[in-house]
Parts: C-alpha cells; structure tokens; sequence
C-alpha cells in the first residue's frame, strides 16, 4: 500500500481558511509557503500560511469527500473543526 492522503485547513496571513488535500504534507506545506515550486495562487497572496488541522483518509477518493465536505462549512464550522473556538469573536 502507498502513503496515506492526507486533509488539511490552513490559515492564511490575511486570516482566510485554505481547505486541500496532499499526498506529501510536508511538501505541500513548503509549496504553500514559497519554499518549494508550486503550491496554488490563493496563497501565494497570503504567506507565511500555518497548518491549523489535518486528518488522513485512506485513498485519494476518501480525501476529496472531506475536502469538498469542509469546503461546504461556514468559517465558524471550520473553526469549531480545527478547535480555535476562541478565534470566533474576530470574524
């Protein structure tokens, strides 16, 4: 069997919320922040980013259904997710 797939929420400078999928989380993390090529536009904006939560799911598949699943929650939903329940009073 190969690597895990990994679901993460990171928070962005600006204090937006990224919801995405990885294979190589550490990797992915790096492209976020401008260590490494790639990595999407929306945060190239928006560095340095931090790595709020992250779950892993068994296939790629599993890993889509969560991201589209967070992507679906209000701000305060992920936030409650990624358990910064005091950060709720800011926005």
């Amino acid at each position: 069997m190969g690597e895990d797939w990994h679901v993460y929420v990171l928070q962005c400078a600006d204090g937006t919320l990224y919801t995405g999928i990885a294979r190589d989380l550490q990797k992915r993390l790096l492209q976020h922040n401008g260590a490494q090529a790639g990595g999407p536009k929306y945060t190239r904006g928006r560095r340095p980013v931090q790595l709020m939560w992250s779950d892993t799911a068994a296939d790629r598949g599993a890993a889509l259904q969560r991201e589209a699943a967070i992507k679906k929650l209000s701000r305060r939903g992920k936030l409650q997710l990624i358990g910064c329940r005091s950060r709720l009073s800011m926005w």
